[in-house]
């Protein structure tokens, strides 16, 4: 049973700073009543994977949880656009666009690995605000709007304002990624070599996940070599309200760039500097 039931989720929700939107508090909602529809498929034998265009995987569990944050998000902001990986964008009339993956680590998903995420991000004018990340076979939960703050959560524990860590030197910092071969597809191979030879562990623990893991102090550098909007757009609110970074390779704070480098803020130049030695 769920420790994060809605009943407790509404509790939780009910304590955090007014300040809060009602949308980032819709996304929170959305994003883990679809994460949760995930779990029924998860780890099971008969799980169906097609292949899209780009050869990625796709399963009914992915499809199925984008259609429900849609149907959530056409009820609650009927206005606002939709972007969404498995299905067609949806234009709306507001300012305001919702971003959203339903498994962001299908692969993870499919081989019965719980570090794969549900997630939502939200733009206004533009600019992106919004960002909630949910682990659900974890039950971790991590959600932030851009000049109000962040919340975390596991479980049946507390709110609690997430934080990145201290360590000053890509030498003492945990760098973690998706999966070594996509630095090859971008000719990044040497890149990637050299962050692994200057940090102190390196680990694959990777996709929303990696940022997640940075945002709460757990990791230092997280780094995507290729990453799509969906992908991207939930990771820059939470991991600058909890006071890290998300760049392209060069350094621009944006979820635009096709690529990704969450950091802890103290190490993002030596990171920068690492990759284009």
């Amino acid at each position: 049973m769920s420790k994060l039931s809605k009943e407790r989720l509404d509790t939780l929700l009910a304590s955090v700073p007014e300040q809060f939107s009602l949308r980032l508090l819709a996304a929170v909602r959305y994003a883990v009543e679809a994460g949760q529809q995930t779990l029924e498929r998860f780890c099971q034998n008969d799980l169906q994977v097609e292949k899209k265009n780009d050869r990625s995987p796709v399963t009914e569990a992915d499809k199925n949880a984008e259609l429900l944050l849609r149907q959530r998000i056409q009820e609650g902001f009927p206005e606002d656009s939709i972007v969404g990986e498995e299905f067609d964008n949806l234009d709306g009339t507001s300012e305001y666009r919702w971003i959203v993956d339903p498994i962001d680590g299908t692969k993870s998903f499919i081989c019965g690995v719980p570090l794969y995420a549900t997630l939502v991000g939200i733009e206004c004018d533009g600019e992106s605000k919004i960002g909630v990340i949910f682990i659900p076979a974890l039950e971790e939960l991590i959600f932030a709007e851009i000049g109000v703050g962040a919340g975390y959560v596991q479980g049946d524990g507390e709110f609690t304002v997430p934080r990145v860590s201290t360590t000053m030197s890509l030498a003492e910092s945990c760098f973690v990624t998706s999966q070594v071969s996509t630095y090859d597809e971008v000719n990044r191979g040497p890149q990637y070599r050299a962050l692994e030879k200057q940090a102190y562990i390196t680990r694959t623990w990777g996709d929303a996940y990696g940022y997640l893991l940075v945002a709460t102090g757990r990791a230092e550098v997280m780094v995507d070599p290729i990453m799509n909007l969906w992908d991207a757009a939930a990771i820059l609110p939470v991991m600058v309200e909890a006071g890290g970074t998300f760049t392209d390779w060069n350094g621009n704070a944006t979820i635009h760039g096709g690529e990704g480098i969450g950091t802890n803020t103290a190490v993002l130049q030596e990171v920068l500097t690492t990759i284009k030695a």
